[in-house]
Order: C-alpha cells, then sequence, then structure tokens
C-alpha cells in the first residue's frame, strides 16, 4: 500500500505542473497581455499579407519544454506576420471578420471556467446564455419565439443543419432523391454544395438560376422553372436565397422568393452569413423585406457582427424538423432528461461537445450595446462608396452599385487582354501586401473584390488601398510596356 502511494504522489508532484500556481499564472498573464497590447498597437503597421512558408521546425511539438517568452516569438514570427491578417482593418480581401477585444475576454472566461454548453443540465447558465443569444437573434430577424436555433462553427455548419431540416421534412430519402430539386443562385457559397453531399443529397438535381444584372435570381424565371419541373414529373422541395452572395454582395429579392417558395411548398433557406446583421442599419431595412419569411436562416456574428472566428448561427422555425435528425437520448444521459429544461443545443446540432460560444456574442453586446455595432454598418457601406469613387477616379472599371459592401472591378486595359492584365496587377498587389484584395471571376471576367467589414478598416485605410493601387498599376503598365 505504501508503495502505490509513493508513486501517486510522485506522479501528483509531475503532473501538478499543468495547474500553475498564482504566481505562475500572474506571470504568464503579464506576458500573454503584453503580447496582446503590442499587436493591436502595432496591427495598423503591419502589412494585411505576407506570403511566405512557416518554419516547420519551430512549429513542430517535441517532447521537452518551451519557454512561453521563446514561443512567443515564434508565434508572432511563424504565424502572426504570414499570411492574411484576419484581425487587420486592411484585410478588405474576404469577407473579414473582426475580433472585437471583449470577445477575446469572452472567450478567455469560457475557457477558464470550461463550461459545457451542450445540455441544459450540465451547465443552465451557459446554455441559457447560448439559448438569449439566439433569441436575440430571433427579435431581429422577425422570427416567431418558438423557433429553434445553434451558435454554430460558422456559415458551413449553419447551412448544414438548415438543410438537413429541410430534407427530413420533405422526407428526401431513397428513390425520391434523384427526382427532388432545389433551387439556387450561382453565386451561393460553396458550402451548399458541400452540404448536399454530407447529408446523402449529392443526386438531388441543383438548378442554378438566372441572375439580372445586379446579380440577383430573377424570380420570374424562378416561377417559371418550378412549373417547368413540376410538369416534367420532378419534386421542387427547396429554393435558397442570398442575403449578402460572396461574389458580389448582391441581396436577392426576399419577399418575392418567399412567396414564390409558399405558393409551390417550397422550404424556403436564406444564407444570410455575410449580410444579414446589415438589416440592423436603417438604410439597407429595405432589402431585408421578406427575410421573417424564410423557414431557415443562417447569419454569421463572426462576419456582420465583427467576433472573432468561428461562431455562425442558425434559425429554424420547424422543430420537428431539425429533432428527427439530431435528438437523441442515452442511458448514461438519463440525468439531463427533464421537461422542465430549455432547449439542449447538442438537440438542433451534430455536435454533443459543444463550446461555449454564446459568451463571445452575449458580452460585447451586454458591454457596448447595439448602437456602435449599427454605426460600423452605415460606417463601411460609406466606405464602400468612398472606395468606388476614388477607383473611379484612377481609371477602373466598376461592377454595379453594391448592395452591401462587397463589390468588384478591374481595369480596362488596351492593346492587353483585360483578364491577362488585372491577373498581373492582382500579383503586384499581393506581393506589396499593404492591403489584402482578393479576386473572382463574374461570367469569365477576372475582377478584384473589395469586402469591407471589419471594425477597424477607416478612411486612411482605404486611402492606403487607392496608393497601393496607383503604384501597382504603374508596375503593371510598366511590365506590359502601356
Amino acid at each position: 500500500m505504501n508503495s502505490l502511494v509513493h508513486k501517486i504522489e510522485a506522479l501528483q508532484k509531475i503532473s501538478q505542473e499543468l495547474e500553475p500556481t498564482f504566481k505562475e499564472r500572474e506571470n504568464l498573464n503579464q506576458q500573454v497581455l503584453a503580447f496582446s497590447n503590442h499587436f493591436i498597437e502595432n496591427l495598423e503597421s503591419y502589412p494585411a499579407y505576407v506570403k511566405g512558408d512557416p518554419s516547420i521546425e519551430k512549429l513542430t511539438i517535441k517532447s521537452g519544454k518551451k519557454d512561453l517568452k521563446e514561443l512567443l516569438v515564434d508565434f508572432n514570427s511563424e504565424v502572426v506576420l504570414k499570411g492574411i491578417k484576419p484581425a487587420s482593418g486592411k484585410h478588405l480581401g474576404y469577407v473579414p471578420g473582426g475580433g472585437i477585444y471583449t470577445a477575446a475576454l469572452a472567450d478567455f472566461l469560457a475557457s477558464v471556467t470550461n463550461e459545457y454548453a451542450g445540455i441544459y443540465y450540465a451547465s443552465p447558465g451557459a446554455v441559457t446564455i447560448e439559448n438569449e443569444a439566439l433569441n436575440w437573434m430571433k427579435s431581429v430577424f422577425g422570427f416567431p419565439k418558438d423557433a429553434v436555433g445553434n451558435l454554430t462553427s460558422g456559415g458551413s455548419i449553419a447551412n448544414l443543419i438548415a438543410l438537413t431540416a429541410a430534407r427530413d421534412k420533405h422526407q428526401i430519402k431513397n428513390e425520391k432523391i434523384t427526382k427532388s430539386v432545389l433551387y439556387l443562385s450561382p453565386q451561393a457559397h460553396h458550402c451548399i454544395h458541400k452540404a448536399l453531399r454530407i447529408i446523402g443529397l449529392e443526386d438531388v438535381k441543383v438548378q442554378l438560376l438566372e441572375l439580372d444584372a445586379l446579380h440577383k435570381i430573377d424570380t420570374i424565371k424562378l416561377a417559371k422553372k418550378i412549373k417547368e419541373d413540376i410538369v416534367n414529373g420532378l419534386n421542387p422541395f427547396m429554393v435558397i436565397a442570398s442575403a449578402g452572395t460572396t461574389d458580389t454582395g448582391a441581396v436577392d429579392p426576399l419577399a418575392a422568393i418567399g412567396k414564390i417558395a409558399k405558393t409551390n411548398n417550397l422550404w424556403y433557406h436564406i444564407d444570410a452569413a455575410y449580410g444579414g446583421f446589415f438589416m440592423l442599419a436603417e438604410s439597407k431595412k429595405h432589402l431585408f423585406k421578406g427575410i421573417e419569411m424564410a423557414d431557415s436562416l443562417v447569419v454569421d456574428p463572426h462576419k456582420g457582427l465583427f467576433l472573432p472566428y468561428g461562431i455562425g448561427a442558425v434559425l429554424i422555425k420547424d422543430k420537428e424538423a431539425v429533432f428527427h435528425s439530431h435528438h437523441y437520448t442515452a442511458d448514461y444521459m438519463q440525468d439531463a432528461n427533464s421537461a422542465n429544461m430549455q432547449l439542449n443545443p447538442s438537440d438542433v446540432s451534430p455536435e454533443l461537445t459543444k463550446h461555449f460560444r454564446g459568451l463571445r456574442l452575449w458580452l460585447p453586446l451586454q458591454i457596448h450595446g447595439i448602437k456602435p455595432f449599427i454605426a460600423c454598418f452605415e460606417e463601411k457601406l460609406l466606405l464602400t462608396t468612398y472606395f468606388r469613387n476614388q477607383l473611379v477616379e484612377l481609371g477602373f472599371k466598376l461592377g454595379p452599385e453594391p448592395d452591401l459592401t462587397i463589390s468588384y472591378f478591374w481595369y480596362p486595359s488596351k492593346g492587353i487582354n483585360e483578364n491577362t492584365f488585372n491577373e498581373k496587377l492582382v500579383e503586384f498587389i499581393h506581393s506589396n501586401g499593404d492591403v489584402f484584395l482578393s479576386t473572382t471571376k463574374i461570367k469569365g471576367k477576372f475582377v478584384i473584390r473589395m469586402a469591407i467589414l471589419s471594425i477597424r478598416t477607416k478612411k486612411a485605410t482605404i486611402d492606403t488601398a487607392i496608393a497601393m493601387l496607383q503604384k501597382c498599376l504603374t508596375q503593371t503598365k510598366d511590365t506590359f510596356l502601356i
């Protein structure tokens, strides 16, 4: 027995290193806080994009110990200073997150307390916060109180949950799959197609709809296509609209599509991952009329509410459709079963183990209130207009007037193929790295894409982008001897 005790005590002495003392925690906290403050204070001076591979040697996990000071140096050089800077206001490429500092504090608290946000019985407070965040979103988007929802890792899982509910509601299975039809924009996010494969609907007929001159779904042609498919013995079951497409930021005519969906008994899904929260901006409310008609809705707080990656959200009106695939019980979880408890997040998601994501949304909203968020939306909309005006003065051609803050442009080169010219221009832009811009193709045309959403993007950021474009434009013209 003494031998057993001695072994336990010896192991305890080693394992205790995983629980730093108060003094050790203070030292670690000070180092991390100093690093964080230095990062934020100097973020504006960092390039938005740096090409290069990290050192595998520095990032490889080894069995020995390393000092936090040394690790922070490696983290800075190999992670922070390479690639795209998502926290930077100069990230205008893919839809940026924001990285609100108070959300980082929430993540710290969630990790330290390690609250389990999957089942109400385990942490009623954490689950209440998650559900209150969803209730707030229901009120924003006009969803009924009895709708269900979930805070996910992002739009991909949120869309997956919504599409699964639609599949189960309309019983799209077995031989019915190949005759069933789903309608969506060619500019719908690729995670929709990925979700269809995952949930066993790879063989449904996906009708890519025609768009109007503003890249929005043509509702007259949509209604006509549904009628044709019914006549041809097919089974239309779902239509997906976008409230802010990834390519161009277009908001589809939500109310008109909603009416068509209702007339034809289709599940109506709206992917508003990027654009949904712009509904809070008074100047854009009209674009979102009809969003309340959706059977399911996806929004991404790590986009539209400037939170750190990753937190998405899904709202669904039909609880039973969601429960069909996600609600399970097990003997070992019998203590958690009670009719008086709130809805468990694990009952409406593939996740049973659930990170306490709700705190990173709840804490900033409580600390800051909603007013600064709305001011951010209006500011980014005006900055988009300002950027487009400056681009015209430089001689760029623009895509149509954007609904929100994603837009595209290209340089109309003479004597050189426009795609070739603009591809070379983007090479110089990415090599420069002062501001990060991305690209896409619109009907085969190579264009440069801007997405203005970060809390840290200001007028000075746009001025920096314009100066960079002037420089890169000169380099490109010199390359082609124009």
